[in-house]
């Protein structure tokens, strides 16, 4: 698996939409300022997902050392859309504490739920991150004449790639078999796809 902490740190730094190498159009740098923040968010609640899972999973879990793993790899996911969006002076979401707050309640409420439950909301939040993912990459390659646009959108495919590889893992260890997993997977689905387009706007 391939760990982002062997990519240059200033691939991240390196993306800037000031000055561009070819012009974008006002439109066009809005999107990927939305693209940002929705991110920035998306990263956010992820790192709080697992700091609830890990806070009420026991710790003689055999998944423990799975789920230090992926946050681990979600720190680093975290760090990188701050450089992104400091660099580029994005303003994060106006709901910033709450998308910490209710990834932390939905973390937390699966880890006590048990380890099927816990692999269940990343298989779910994973699948939702890895269609949104795409479609901004995308719509990078749309502005196929910009040099940053194509910096940004090799980051989020590294982004992608972790986050689907976080998918099959949870596939692998019984997402499926999570207690209520046809109610519980369409509530956490709704909610990432809501949380996606408000966090883009706001």
């Amino acid at each position: 698996m391939q760990s982002l902490r062997r990519i240059p740190f200033v691939a991240a730094r390196a993306y800037s939409t000031r000055p561009p190498t070819s012009q974008v159009s006002h439109e066009q740098l809005q999107s990927i300022k939305s693209m940002l923040r929705v991110d920035h968010a998306g990263e956010l609640a992820a790192d709080a997902i697992y700091k609830g899972q890990l806070a009420t999973l026991p710790r003689n879990s055999p998944m423990r050392a799975t789920i230090e793993h992926m946050h681990e790899q979600e720190k680093v996911h975290l760090q990188i859309l701050n450089t992104l969006v400091s660099n580029n002076r994005v303003r994060p979401s106006v709901f910033y504490p709450v998308w910490y707050a209710m990834g932390y309640a939905l973390g937390a409420g699966t880890g006590m739920m048990g380890e099927k439950a816990a692999m269940m909301c990343t298989e779910v939040v994973e699948d939702v991150i890895g269609v949104h993912y795409n479609d901004q990459i995308r719509e990078l390659v749309k502005i196929s004449d910009n040099e940053n646009a194509k910096n940004l959108a090799q980051v989020i495919k590294v982004l992608r790639d972790e986050e689907l590889d976080h998918l099959n893992t949870a596939m692998d260890n019984h997402a499926k078999e999570a207690v209520l997993y046809d109610p519980l997977s369409l509530i956490i689905r709704t909610g990432c796809k809501a949380a996606i387009q408000v966090a883009s706007r706001f």
